[in-house]
């Protein structure tokens, strides 16, 4: 079986960090869409994602 190509493109690597889910996401309720949000600014921030 062929290896499919990343979505979008893009590969995001957690390896080594150490930030917990409340580092990235806060401790307050949140909706899935503002979750994705805090994610993606988390990820361009610490330079995760490449093609």
């Amino acid at each position: 079986m062929a290896v499919k190509k990343a979505f979008g493109g893009y590969k995001i690597n957690f390896k080594g960090r150490t930030e917990s889910v409340e580092d990235v996401f806060g401790k307050g309720d949140l909706a899935p869409s503002e979750m994705t949000k805090k994610l993606w600014v988390f990820i361009k921030s610490k330079k995760l994602a490449g093609k």
